[in-house]
């Protein structure tokens, strides 16, 4: 089941406004317990997570063109979207770890290439990794599927809603907007869908209570990167 038209405008409005929209349970739970079961032996204990899903996992690329998933992607970017990484991230008794504040500034390509306007340049899972402009950032969507119920003691994703609208923040910056706006814990059921853009402040605290807190991000943009740069992954 995917979101309905009234809840796909209110869904891109809170992401055009605040940065980020959460939903009721809106992927089956079959299809969430075919997820564990697919991404339970990618995933090894002390890990905070598996990169490359589209890749490695039948599942996760069949959660990226689901009616859910899809149906939140285009409600913020139009149907001609596609997804292009997706991660596993997991909290567990032993990783329980904390993500300081930050933004999301970095996509998976094909290859490395001199581009202007992208750099600095880095490696993750043997995956090339780079900054592009801002610009685009702006214009992509993270699609987080909640494998876990995701509540207030094991470690939620806070955020600071409207941060998104301010492009690359230096550190002074980040300070500034946390002094100045209040933050938001996103909680959610498990098959609920939390979605945010990349450059929305975000941060999560170690779980008081460990416990699983599973969930896919989906990336989804829907522009192509000028030639010769490739998104290492494209799946519509």
């Amino acid at each position: 089941m995917g979101l309905s038209v009234v809840e796909q405008s209110e869904f891109a409005a809170a992401i055009e406004s605040a940065g980020w929209a959460v939903t009721p349970p809106v992927v089956p739970q079959p299809v969430v317990d075919r997820l564990l079961a697919d991404l339970t032996p990618l995933a090894s204990e002390g890990r905070g997570g598996v990169r490359n899903l589209l890749d490695a996992s039948p599942a996760v690329r069949a959660l990226a063109t689901s009616p859910a998933v899809r149906s939140a992607a285009e409600a913020v970017l139009g149907a001609d979207c596609f997804a292009v990484r997706a991660i596993l991230f997991d909290k567990t008794p032993g990783a329980n770890w904390k993500v300081v504040w930050h933004q999301d500034l970095t996509i998976a390509v094909r290859e490395r290439a001199d581009v202007a306007g992208y750099g600095p340049w880095s490696e993750k899972a043997g995956v090339p990794h780079v900054q592009p402009p801002a610009e685009l950032l702006e214009r992509m969507l993270a699609v987080r599927v909640h494998l876990d119920e995701c509540g207030a003691d094991n470690g939620p994703v806070r955020v600071v809603p409207g941060s998104h609208r301010s492009g690359r923040l230096s550190a002074a910056a980040v300070d500034a907007w946390r002094q100045g706006a209040a933050e938001v814990d996103c909680l959610a059921e498990r098959g609920a869908i939390l979605a945010f853009r990349p450059l929305l402040l975000h941060a999560s605290s170690a779980a008081v209570a460990p416990a699983h807190r599973r969930v896919v991000q989906v990336e989804f943009v829907a522009e192509e990167l000028p030639a010769p740069l490739e998104w290492h992954a494209r799946v519509a």
